[in-house]
């Protein structure tokens, strides 16, 4: 007698959930919270110069950018749950070079890591476009930042605090969570996500995609606020905790910043609230006017590093709710037939800020201390607050309620 057992599934599992997508984002999350603070320490402990920390951070960027843009390609031929399972793989041994302590090989880390969350990203977005209705892209959102907000709230300050106890130690526990997110995913049975058709034509060229997502302006802009956004992060997380050392505040600041700030996450359900009765476009409007004139003021209060730390921490409060609210039009605006395409564009937000960024620092810092990045970032967060005046009032709004 055969004894019974759970169904074999062929391709994928019954319809995925919202919470399977925030269980995976939370691990991921534990990989990237722990190394958020300990990394760009890592790097500038080895090199002992903030220029060169940005030209590290700019090369990387540039490289990162150049393979995400390679992905949609690349998963024409290898499925998508492997390009998945290589993102993790790549969290593994970019942990594992920079746990050398060796500069050349930490550098290198840096680059690996960079692929693992770009594979992950679109792999991940790719998921959620198939599986989650448009209407709940929201709940998604915001429920994947819900169950984030721990690891990203402890991973800061945990991760320096097991660094100064022994440098080894939050790259092994970051390495667990890479493990566990592998794991899970396979448990989960993603598969390859669902099929749309089947290709009937030659290949097309693997930037081919990228002429269609520039005549959708709409999803320029919402790329343009991802990449925004993800500026503003890039210096709160690698050039605050720079300025914190500089100022006499200890390298324990920084990170104490970084875990408060990302604490933020568990308010995302309210945030949404908010979004929902003011619209997308007055909310991403909105955060971009606070954040960016809070970091302009925080470098004009630069000789008072206490204002200017606090004034910064303000700032990310609106940069939690601008990640809650700023991915919307991006998001609201894919097509089905595009969706891998897609992402891999989206997920270049990362990428491109990672580039813009240390670019940027590199020339402010040639005529300015670490304080003069604060205000190019402001400037440009007030150049998205301008180009979301174009977005629709209705957007995100429920298409069945009347318009007032």
């Amino acid at each position: 007698m055969i004894s019974p057992r759970a169904p074999v599934y062929l391709s994928h599992s019954p319809t995925p959930k919202v919470a399977h997508f925030a269980v995976l984002s939370a691990l991921e999350a534990g990989v990237r919270g722990m190394m958020i603070s300990v990394m760009p320490l890592t790097i500038y402990r080895a090199f002992g110069d903030a220029v060169v920390v940005s030209r590290i951070y700019l090369f990387v960027g540039i490289l990162s950018l150049l393979f995400g843009l390679l992905v949609p390609f690349l998963s024409r031929f290898v499925p998508r749950r492997w390009i998945m399972t290589f993102g993790g793989l790549c969290y593994l041994t970019g942990l594992t070079l920079v746990m050398t302590g060796v500069p050349a090989l930490a550098a290198a880390g840096l680059f690996v890591n960079a692929c693992g969350t770009v594979s992950i990203s679109i792999s991940l977005s790719a998921y959620v476009l198939d599986y989650i209705h448009r209407n709940d892209l929201g709940r998604n959102e915001t429920m994947r930042m819900v169950y984030s907000a721990l690891p990203w709230a402890a991973g800061p300050v945990l991760g320096v605090w097991l660094m100064n106890w022994w440098f080894p130690a939050p790259f092994l526990v970051a390495g667990g969570f890479a493990a566990a997110l592998i794991a899970t995913f396979w448990y989960f049975r993603l598969g390859n996500g669902k099929q749309i058709t089947m290709a009937r034509g030659p290949t097309p060229n693997p930037l081919a995609f990228v002429g269609e997502f520039l005549s959708q302006p709409r999803l320029v802009a919402g790329w343009l606020f991802a990449v925004l956004r993800s500026c503003g992060w890039w210096v709160y997380v690698v050039y605050l905790p720079i300025y914190c050392i500089q100022s006499g505040l200890g390298d324990s600041v920084g990170a104490i910043a970084l875990s408060v700030s990302n604490g933020l996450l568990f308010l995302t359900p309210v945030f949404l609230r908010f979004i929902k009765r003011l619209g997308v476009r007055n909310s991403v409007r909105l955060g971009f006017a606070i954040s960016g004139g809070l970091f302009v003021a925080g470098w004009l209060f630069a000789p008072l590093p206490w204002v200017a730390y606090g004034l910064l921490m303000a700032a990310s409060v609106m940069l939690v709710w601008l990640d809650v609210s700023a991915s919307l039009p991006f998001l609201m605006a894919v097509k089905p037939s595009q969706r891998t395409e897609m992402a891999a564009v989206f997920s270049s937000y990362r990428d491109a800020s990672g580039i813009l960024t240390p670019a940027a620092a590199w020339l402010v810092l040639l005529v300015s201390p670490v304080a003069g990045v604060f205000a190019a970032c402001g400037a440009g967060l007030l150049v998205a607050f301008a180009i979301a005046g174009r977005l629709h009032p209705r957007l995100g709004r429920d298409r069945k309620q009347p318009q007032r």
